[in-house]
């Protein structure tokens, strides 16, 4: 199952681009022994309407496009589901067991997810509650990716 994350904004910090690089060449590599992957990042400009909702709508209906060809998309938004890093494994393990052909991630912008990417999404997860930096949630989720990887491959990153 291929793994997509579409996002609004792009990433400006080396530190935070160092990571996320190599944490996919680590999902690369390790999903291919369990049928995940590869993973690939495409970023979206934000939009540059006058007010919230425009831009929130513009936005929603460019990371749906970006994501058209996924089966499956989960939607990050702080209202989400939470779930442990065991239980995220085991949603990418079903998917991937249920024949998903590629999941796609959807990183709203400064404002939030317009309802177009709400809306399609066949879940809204939740990283935390608290509102993060979208540099910063990128590299949780690559991490929480590459784990999900790794629990399900066997593999004893993940100790808890």
């Amino acid at each position: 199952m291929r793994l997509t994350i579409a996002t609004i904004g792009r990433l400006k910090d080396d530190g935070e681009t160092g990571m996320i690089a190599r944490y996919q060449k680590r999902i690369d590599q390790t999903g291919r022994a369990v049928a995940l992957g590869p993973l690939r990042i495409i970023e979206l400009s934000e939009a540059r309407h006058a007010n919230a909702p425009q831009r929130k709508a513009d936005e929603a209906s460019r990371l749906v496009s970006a994501a058209g060809s996924a089966d499956r998309r989960i939607a990050l938004d702080e209202t989400g589901q939470l779930m442990t890093s065991a239980a995220f494994a085991e949603v990418l393990r079903a998917a991937r067991d249920d024949g998903t052909r590629e999941t796609a991630f959807l990183i709203g912008g400064p404002d939030g997810h317009g309802e177009a990417a709400l809306s399609s999404a066949n879940l809204v997860l939740a990283l935390g509650r608290m509102t993060l930096p979208h540099g910063l949630a990128r590299v949780v989720l690559v991490e929480q990716i590459y784990r999900a990887l790794t629990i399900i491959s066997g593999h004893p990153y993940h100790r808890a």
